[in-house]
């Protein structure tokens, strides 16, 4: 996918599994109205959000290369984000919470390049370019707020999902979709949403990825900065919104000091939110990620993470405390007195160390499945990994030697050692055997014609989190998702009305226009009469200038309002934000 994109340092850092979300952002399909939408939006954002917005905003939007005036071209984007050590892509709308995560590991800014419609400028639930590009790249000049976005990716995408996770996913993609397509029935979005509805208010214990996608939205997507008295805004999702922005400002929205308590607060993304959170410093943003890191199966491993990788249902990988991993679909363990004394993966499965995968021990060495003891050898206190050679050769643990190792907990290895496998500081991580039989009281667990046996070296588990160890181990180009974003319809009067912006754009940039002011006014009060943006663009180029064309495109936008009211505040927007700053020259 990296073919079709300008690509840089960073770009050329991402494994393919997630350069299968990258699709070229063809520039040319932004049609006029798309690019006066961008304008509306960016010309009323920057305006008000220079007052509530954190000062690393404006000063961000040069750093980035974003102008008011045109949509963002990727390419353009990625020659100036490289100077800060990040790089954007354009995908389809929503992408997995992991995938998403993993990039921002890679110090990518991901950006939905579609962007809302007319009649969704001041809020749409579908991630669009306005959210991704307005909103997330800006910030991310500020180096401190960088890395927390980095570390919180890079911790994110370790963060065990459950099955209800992936359904969430997919019903939240499918009704921002359909939500932000036009002429959708009104009874297929209440049922997508009845869907999402029903979903997220399931009694359900919610996974590390559902707590983490938690913290993520309160403080990526819509997070404040500041003091409960005098917030500032910081989030995406707010410096992308005209109304949000606005909203989360009043004693409407409930203002909360932000802690690891949010990770247990879910959201809605199709309505305004009734809380955010307020973060002292972006310092502060950095302890809670640890804090809640430290919470996870990444850190803690143990029985516990085995568990979640098993309920999971989902390719994942455990560390041993020699530094082996296994990795694979984890289905079956076997505990004692609290511990995991044996674990079972099933389908294939690879085993790594430190995130390399060992020499004959990939998806094609264990096709099905992988089982091992974990712990110690049962009235001996020296473990395995920490004998030296001639411990190991007291105890008879030597190559061509047989031998019946029990472990604590009752699993029983009995065969003949063929060779052992050790890491760089010496430690013995994986020992083969044949003829080997492996049993747990009178359970079976492998029987010697099944082959040669690897048994893991560890005395416990240090760490268990989503995803392989080693990338390369496993096919995971394998993203369909059910549903894709709808792109406007093409009708004569579209086309029409796009070429009327283009004229009007045309005008404002000293260039040869297909219609003039008058022309384009006119044509516009009786051919698209529901039309309102395109007077106020009219408006701001008479103003001051014609006086009589101006006063006509006044009159037409008040028509419009009597037609429209429920956008009467948009059009009292933007004409008010004209006249300021006429007052301002």
């Amino acid at each position: 996918m990296l073919d079709n994109v300008e690509s840089n340092a960073i770009l050329d850092r991402l494994p393919a599994h997630l350069q299968q979300y990258i699709k070229p952002q063809n520039y040319d399909d932004y049609s006029p109205i798309n690019h006066a939408v961008w304008r509306y939006v960016m010309r009323k954002n920057v305006d008000y959000l220079s007052k509530v917005a954190h000062e690393s905003y404006l000063e961000g939007l040069k750093q980035t290369g974003i102008s008011i005036d045109h949509i963002p071209n990727m390419y353009g984007m990625n020659r100036i984000l490289k100077e800060i050590g990040w790089a954007a892509v354009a995908v389809d709308g929503f992408i997995p919470p992991a995938a998403f995560m993993e990039f921002q590991a890679f110090n990518v800014l991901v950006i939905a390049s579609d962007i809302r419609q007319l009649e969704h400028i001041e809020y749409t639930p579908a991630p669009d370019i306005i959210h991704e590009g307005a909103g997330h790249a800006p910030i991310i000049a500020n180096p401190e707020y960088a890395e927390y976005l980095r570390r919180f990716g890079e911790i994110g995408c370790k963060a065990i999902s459950s099955a209800r996770d992936y359904e969430i996913y997919e019903a939240i993609r499918h009704l921002s979709i359909i939500k932000e397509a036009e002429d959708t029935p009104q009874e297929e979005i209440e049922a997508a949403e009845k869907k999402v509805d029903k979903l997220q208010n399931e009694t359900a214990e919610l996974s590390e990825m559902a707590q983490i996608r938690n913290l993520h939205w309160w403080t990526v997507e819509y997070g404040l900065i500041g003091s409960i008295e005098n917030p500032k805004i910081y989030g995406a999702g707010l410096l992308s919104s005209i109304g949000e922005s606005a909203w989360c400002m009043t004693d409407k929205v409930k203002k909360i000091p932000y802690s690891i308590e949010a990770c247990k607060q879910e959201f809605d993304i199709t309505k305004p939110q009734p809380q955010l959170y307020i973060t002292p410093d972006f310092a502060h943003l950095s302890l809670v990620l640890e804090e809640f890191a430290n919470k996870m199966a990444l850190r803690r491993g143990g029985l516990e993470g085995i568990k979640k990788l098993i309920n999971s249902k989902n390719l994942g990988s455990i560390e041993l405390s020699t530094g082996l991993q296994i990795s694979g679909d984890f289905s079956k363990v076997i505990e004692h007195e609290g511990k995991p004394i044996y674990i079972q993966t099933s389908g294939k499965t690879a085993l790594s160390h430190r995130e390399k995968e060992l020499v004959g021990h990939g998806v094609k060495n264990h096709p099905n499945g992988f089982g091992s003891p974990i712990g110690t050898l049962k009235g001996i206190n020296l473990a395995i990994e920490d004998m030296s050679p001639r411990d190991l050769s007291a105890y008879g643990i030597y190559e061509g030697k047989k031998i019946e190792l029990e472990f604590e907990g009752g699993i029983n290895v009995a065969g003949e050692i063929i060779t052992g496998t050790r890491n760089l500081q010496g430690k013995i991580i994986l020992i083969s055997l044949k003829n080997c039989k492996v049993t747990y009281n009178q359970e079976i667990l492998f029987k010697p014609e099944w082959g040669n046996y690897d048994m893991a070296i560890g005395k416990e588990v240090i760490s268990a989190f989503a995803g392989p160890a080693d990338n390369l181990s496993f096919d995971l180009i394998t993203h369909k998702t059910s549903s894709t974003t709808i792109k406007s319809k093409s009708t004569p009067e579209r086309e029409e009305l796009a070429s009327l912006y283009a004229s009007v754009r045309n005008i404002r940039e000293g260039k040869n226009a297909k219609f003039s002011l008058d022309a384009a006014l006119e044509l516009l009060q009786k051919e698209h009469p529901k039309d309102w943006l395109l007077s106020v663009e009219i408006y701001e180029l008479a103003v001051g200038k014609h006086e009589k064309l101006a006063k006509e495109a006044l009159q037409n936008l008040e028509l419009v309002k009597s037609r429209r009211p429920d956008i009467a505040h948009l059009i009292d927007g933007g004409v008010n934000l004209i006249n300021s700053q006429l007052v301002k020259n």
